[in-house]
């Protein structure tokens, strides 16, 4: 079990206030890093390792280095707080708990990259944690610790403002380009990249998109330095982890543990084990996107990118979702791939014509209507999906239901034979309804 000192969710009472931060070292590491170069403070993070915690785990400061030098354009940060993907509730355990930690993360990261103005984006179902931050962001602002005070406060020339955006429910709104079109008051549609949000963002501006739990991160890292960040958790993605876990256990929450806990230790240790000392059959390690495990493949797997990619799926958001042995794996398949077809922008047609033909066919076996053929067609129109879209939404998309099918096709199976033996007649409109056109009226 871990037991080292928590980075993030730091074991502080009422640390979401101020004073609280600040009486326990709040913003003298941003002192520090304003005390530095703005290239050394993305060295540090480069060699930290941090990966981004928003899902694709690309290296964060090798992404800050994206950014152009000089002061000739307006540069933005946006911090990612969407945090709509089916299974992750981590980002809102920053809002609640420490959300100081969060705004001296953004002081950190736009002054490395010479940013003067950060949005915030939150989901907008997040009422209680959007206020929770603004009440934050307003004491930070009386302070000086924001916007024009902080020349005063840091004496240094640096400032930034902060500002939070609320979103309208939209998943795609999660994907950068997207969230730069919502937050200039444009229907969130990725956009087609190149050019990069490093080179034409927010307003055709320099922008670059971090995650809630990688900005707050940055904290740390300049607090002990990189190289020693670097040597907690897993070789090649280093640091904790802040994993949300949900499902058939007994002690669902968010955890932050080292990169490279093991998943057994997660589910049985940390969180109590499964209900009623169920077997498992099934395990989704990051977040509803990410391709599921088999209860009997989850022995020494650690919970790393490196780690995950080597057996096929990846770590995501870090939203483990356990099932147990009585879970119907065919209504699960059909009820993430109707969350996708709902949430796809409509703008790829792979994406677009592909989700839905998904959950037609996965209403049609899971009523007892279907055939193995339509298994195979399923696994078709995923391979054809992947790949193919303007973003990861498809693939997000994709990669569950493929999973699925090729893990536990007999269970399809089953569902297929199911209800063979009488198929009742329907009648609409005096004509005979058969099974495949019910199956597809919407």
């Amino acid at each position: 079990m871990f037991d080292g000192q928590k980075l993030i969710l730091r074991d502080i009472p009422n640390l979401h206030l101020i004073d609280v931060y600040i009486n326990n070292g709040g913003y003298e590491t941003a002192r520090k890093a304003f005390s530095m170069k703005p290239d050394e403070v993305t060295n540090e993070v480069k060699k930290s390792g941090l990966r981004g915690r928003g899902g694709a785990a690309f290296p964060t400061g090798l992404k800050w280095t994206f950014m152009p030098k000089g002061n000739d354009k307006t540069k933005y940060l946006c911090v990612n707080g969407d945090e709509s993907e089916p299974g992750s509730f981590k980002d809102r355990q920053i809002f609640e708990f420490n959300p100081h930690q969060l705004i001296e993360g953004i002081l950190i990261s736009g002054y490395a990259m010479g940013i003067n103005a950060a949005y915030i984006y939150i989901r907008g179902e997040y009422h209680r944690w959007i206020n929770i931050l603004q009440t934050a962001i307003d004491e930070a602002y009386a302070q000086g610790y924001i916007g024009a005070g902080m020349r005063e406060k840091f004496n240094n020339n640096y400032s930034i403002d902060i500002h939070i955006h609320k979103g309208a429910g939209a998943y795609i709104c999660g994907e950068e380009t997207s969230q730069m079109n919502s937050i200039e008051g444009r229907r969130g549609y990725p956009r087609v990249k190149p050019p990069f949000p490093a080179q034409a963002g927010l307003w055709g501006m320099p922008t670059t998109v971090n995650n809630v739990e990688t900005i707050a991160t940055v904290v740390p890292i300049l607090q002990m330095g990189g190289e020693a960040y670097s040597k907690i958790g897993a070789q090649g993605h280093s640091g904790t982890l802040l994993y949300g876990v949900s499902g058939h256990i007994n002690k669902p929450g968010v955890y932050e543990l080292p990169t490279g806990t093991l998943l057994t230790e997660i589910i049985y240790d940390i969180c109590g084990g499964v209900r009623n000392n169920k077997k498992i059959k099934a395990v989704i390690p990051g977040g509803s996107s990410m391709p599921p495990l088999r209860g009997d493949e989850i022995d020494d797997v650690r919970m790393d990118e490196e780690s995950l990619k080597k057996i096929g799926t990846h770590i995501g958001t870090g939203g483990i979702m356990v099932m147990d042995e009585d879970t119907d794996i065919v209504k699960i398949t059909l009820r993430i791939a109707h969350f996708y077809h709902h949430e796809s922008c409509g703008q790829c047609t792979p994406c677009r014509e592909g989700c839905g033909w998904m959950e037609k066919i996965l209403k049609r076996i899971a009523s007892g209507n279907g055939s193995s053929k339509d298994l195979d067609l399923l696994v078709s129109i995923c391979n054809n999906i992947e790949g193919n879209t303007v973003c990861a939404l498809g693939d997000a998309a994709a990669w569950p239901v493929r999973g699925f099918v090729t893990k536990f096709r007999d269970e399809f199976e089953q569902a297929i034979s199911k209800n063979k033996s009488f198929i009742a007649p329907n009648v609409v409109h005096g004509k005979r309804k058969t099974a495949s056109n019910l199956v597809f009226e919407r």
